[in-house]
């Protein structure tokens, strides 16, 4: 029976070897399939466009990055953002949120909240620490380090947590350096764990932001692709209440209609984030709330980040975001509209952040002027945080 053992010896060593390769390889193979750029980018900017978007405060709400395993601080051949890129793309300012769950097979019409979850098996492949394998909070943490100790690795890179250090940093950008700001935000707040007490925790550790749902119903309430379309749950209308004393931004781009009303009563009609989205009047998708609870949130002067991926602009090019963003600023005003690109999310994009400046070209051609170009890019979001982030 040698050559049955020396068969089962050859088995084992493949075997091991597969293992080997796929958590060598095997997130660095979902992360080239998950995000890739492609798309019309759009015609060059022209020199005169270059020089106005040189100018810009250019800022994003809603990037996944730190979900994956690749270097920040170098250039990479795939993904959509890294650093190199955002300095090259000119942007001042980078919301990175950190996914905790997503449900296998998810989809924008209704997912289950007991289903497997993709997350898991990407923390495994990833070699995370063992208490990231059942704890959701400490995934959003572990984002979360990976986001600081690349800002503290890099001076081109730094942690906005208040107004003074906002302010810090537009003045370094006005002495011409080449620094991006970078905030942190949760993407849904299952990332509490089931813990109060956990909202304390995450805003020290310096997130300003956190979305309430993602693609399933929570403990916080109903999610826009869940079962059961509810609003806020008693423990998300104290978590919201939590949340708004503390003074982090409240993010309801994943949430149910229901949970929108009810946390704009909760917190008395004040601004709230719609971090990565589309306009259900632009583009009817499931996706995209309805035009009617999007104005609920900018009549109380909230915030819309608008998405770069096909389902929620409802095409593949750069001039479908154009397009979307130029409805956003005629039905609820300019002052309300944002960039939302949802980088790194697994979407589609057409450009990556490197080719920002493709971007103000196509708003400029879709009609807008120079000054709704300045607030879309980031004017709105930069004024927004000033109003919303702790002193200091």
């Amino acid at each position: 029976m040698t050559w049955l053992k020396g068969l089962l010896t050859v088995v084992s060593l493949l075997a091991g070897a597969l293992i080997a390769a796929l958590f060598l390889f095997g997130p660095q193979w979902v992360d080239r399939n998950a995000n890739q750029v492609l798309g019309d980018p759009g015609r060059s900017p022209t020199p005169e466009t270059r020089a106005l978007h040189a100018e810009l405060i250019v800022g994003d709400l809603h990037a996944d990055s730190a979900l994956w395993g690749r270097d920040f601080l170098r250039r990479n051949e795939w993904g959509q953002v890294d650093l190199p890129r955002l300095i090259e793309g000119g942007t001042t300012l980078q919301m990175f949120t950190t996914v905790t769950k997503s449900p296998r097979e998810q989809n924008y019409e209704q997912n289950a909240t007991d289903t497997s979850d993709n997350i898991t098996l990407l923390a495994m492949a990833q070699r995370w620490p063992k208490p990231t394998f059942d704890s959701l909070f400490a995934r959003a943490m572990l984002q979360a380090n990976r986001v600081r100790e690349a800002a503290a690795r890099s001076p081109q890179l730094t942690l906005i947590t208040s107004q003074a250090e906002l302010n810090q940093l537009l003045a370094r950008r006005a002495r011409g350096k080449a620094v991006v700001g970078a905030l942190l935000g949760t993407e849904g707040s299952h990332a509490l764990d089931g813990q109060l007490d956990n909202i304390d925790q995450l805003y020290d550790a310096g997130f300003r932001m956190m979305g309430l749902q993602h693609f399933f119903d929570n403990r916080l309430g109903g999610s826009l692709h869940g079962e059961s379309q509810a609003g806020l749950t008693p423990f998300g209308e104290q978590a919201v209440r939590n949340m708004h004393k503390k003074g982090i931004m409240i993010d309801v781009a994943h949430s149910s209609e229901a949970t929108v009303r009810d946390t704009l009563l909760v917190t008395e009609g004040d601004a709230l984030i719609v971090s990565h989205t589309g306009f259900d009047g632009h583009c009817p998708s499931p996706r995209n709330i309805s035009d009617e609870t999007m104005a609920s949130i900018t009549e109380a002067g909230g915030l819309i980040g608008v998405g770069f991926w096909a389902d929620v602009t409802c095409g593949e090019g750069i001039d479908a975001i154009a397009s979307a963003i130029q409805y956003g600023v005629e039905r609820f005003g300019v002052d309300h509209i944002a960039l939302g690109s949802d980088w790194d999310g697994s979407v589609t994009t057409p450009i990556d952040a490197s080719q920002l400046p493709h971007l103000t070209q196509a708003l400029l051609d879709a009609g807008l002027t120079k000054n709704e170009v300045r607030a879309v890019m980031g004017g709105n979001m930069a004024r927004f945080l000033a109003q919303h982030l702790p002193p200091g």
